[in-house]
């Protein structure tokens, strides 16, 4: 019963350009305790998705707040050099190939189609400074001070905020927030230089299309900017230790996954280990690999090599052994599920913390965050938090795969639907991909969802729905769904799953 009065006293976020945005406040009266005071109630430290959004849900919750990012720009790495901008040029560059490649068939004639970089790279840079602007604005609409410097915590009530116009400031707090996120892993032995061996900022404004590039890591980063490149008529490979690619996705979608990327262009080394990468004389990169399991070496030379083997929590600086903050063996901030660390104060959200790096993750941690120190509950869902790879087709996921569910030692139901098979995909030509829907045999609740297809990250918003409020197969199945539509496959999924026999 508990975590449905949790549910209901959560808020709902107003409108935000695109995707960022802040729910507006139910929970005000759960701020009475706190007297007005030159003290803050609240200091957030970092100003990405899960910081900017618990800073300006305390502020909306009459909390005294304020919020220290350095970087010079909020939105954290996703809307700076993340999110954002790889899916300005994602978007782009499919439009781009669809011009290319499926206008004549489609019965549009066009001329000579020439890729304009920098005005690619411009449009891009436009949508990220409209959005971080933006929530620039929502800090002053919602009365939140922003600190523009590097905070590092002193002791549980106190902030010292190095400025980056050289001031320094200590803020007293009551309670403080670390949101600082998370960086770009290393590969030992590889130089960075974001020239010809990039990350993945770096990939986001290459000054020409590269002929040849490698891409190390087939997780959700590389396979988006390989996808970017290759899409513009770069040469892409991708090289990656596991024998698939999209780590943590559904074994069937990642076959599917890689086919399709396959068939665009894109080549895949998997099972297979780099062991160096290195500027040459000619201004390029020499790359070595060979087998993961072991074997002959293969040695050839590229234009770039993008570096995205993951991410590591970001901490330096923080001053967290100082005061006594624990982390565990991979770097990450240790909190219960409060979010509460193991000093008195403090607690920790987002990538700094164990599960998945997502904006989103982190944007619904903040909320909980704020609303468990203003005196409410609040309720993160871990089982349904999707996950979206933004190439063509897109593929998007909620709650557990296959894989995990029969280790579980739980009997359940399998049923699938391809987009091939439904009549908008059809007349869109637009059909590569598959609907997969795995329910609990004995309950017919719905476990997981895996979507590869068109539009695929805005379907999955039903999954999660449905994961969320707990709904049967059966319950999706006799739902309504507008025709024609894509979402109808989802639909047809779940039929299938409610009517078949267990699968094993």
């Amino acid at each position: 019963m508990l975590r449905y009065q949790a549910r209901s006293a959560r808020s709902i976020k107003p409108t935000f350009p695109l995707a960022h945005s802040v729910r507006a406040p139910f929970l005000i009266t759960l701020a009475r305790g706190y007297a007005s005071s030159p003290e803050y109630d609240v200091v957030v430290i970092g100003g990405g998705p899960g910081g900017y959004v618990a800073a300006i849900k305390a502020s909306q919750l009459g909390l005294k707040t304020a919020c220290v990012e350095g970087r010079g720009a909020l939105g954290g790495t996703c809307l700076n050099v993340g999110c954002i901008p790889s899916k300005s040029l994602l978007h782009n560059s499919h439009l781009y190939h669809q011009a290319v490649h499926d206008f004549k068939k489609r019965g549009i004639e066009v001329g000579e189609v020439k890729v304009n970089l920098p005005q690619m790279l411009g449009q891009k840079e436009k949508s990220v400074k409209t959005l971080t602007g933006g929530i620039e604005l929502l800090f002053r609409k919602n009365k939140t001070d922003y600190h523009k410097g590097w905070g590092k915590i002193v002791s549980p009530n106190e902030v010292a905020v190095d400025g980056v116009d050289g001031s320094s400031a200590t803020l007293k707090t009551k309670n403080i927030i670390i949101a600082t996120g998370s960086e770009v892993s290393p590969f030992p032995g590889i130089e960075i230089d974001e020239e010809v061996i990039v990350s993945s900022t770096g990939a986001l404004s290459l000054k020409k299309i590269p002929e040849k590039m490698v891409v190390i890591g087939g997780g959700v980063i590389g396979l988006e900017l390989g996808s970017v490149w290759s899409r513009l008529g770069a040469q892409v490979t991708t090289v990656e230790y596991l024998d698939a690619i999209g780590a943590g996705m559904d074994a069937d979608l990642a076959k599917t996954f890689q086919k399709t990327l396959t068939k665009q262009g894109m080549k895949f080394k998997l099972g297979t280990k780099v062991i160096s990468a290195k500027k040459n004389a000619n201004g390029k990169v020499d790359v070595v690999t060979e087998p993961a399991k072991g074997g002959a070496q293969e040695q050839f030379e590229v234009d770039v090599v993008l570096v995205a083997i993951g991410r590591r929590p970001f901490t330096k600086g923080l001053g967290l052994e100082s005061v006594g903050v624990e982390v565990d063996n991979k770097g990450r901030v240790k909190t219960d599920h409060e979010f509460k660390t193991n000093v008195p104060g403090i607690r920790a959200i987002g990538d700094v913390i164990t599960g998945p790096m997502l904006a989103h993750k982190a944007e619904e941690e903040g909320i909980a965050a704020i609303e468990y120190i203003a005196g409410g509950h609040g309720h993160v869902n871990y089982n349904a938090i999707p996950s979206v790879i933004y190439t063509w087709p897109e593929v998007a996921w909620v709650g557990k795969t296959e894989a995990e569910v029969k280790a579980s030692g739980a009997k359940y139901n399998v049923g699938s639907f391809p987009f091939a098979a439904n009549s908008r995909a059809k007349t869109m030509d637009d059909y590569d991909g598959t609907i997969k829907i795995i329910s609990d045999k004995e309950t017919d609740r719905i476990l997981g969802a895996h979507i590869i297809g068109p539009n695929a990250g805005e379907m999955i918003a039903e999954a999660v729905l449905a994961l969320e409020y707990g709904a049967s197969s059966e319950d999706v199945a006799r739902t309504c769904h507008a025709h024609p539509t894509l979402s109808e496959a989802f639909k047809e999924a779940c039929m299938a799953a409610y009517s078949k026999p267990i699968h094993f």
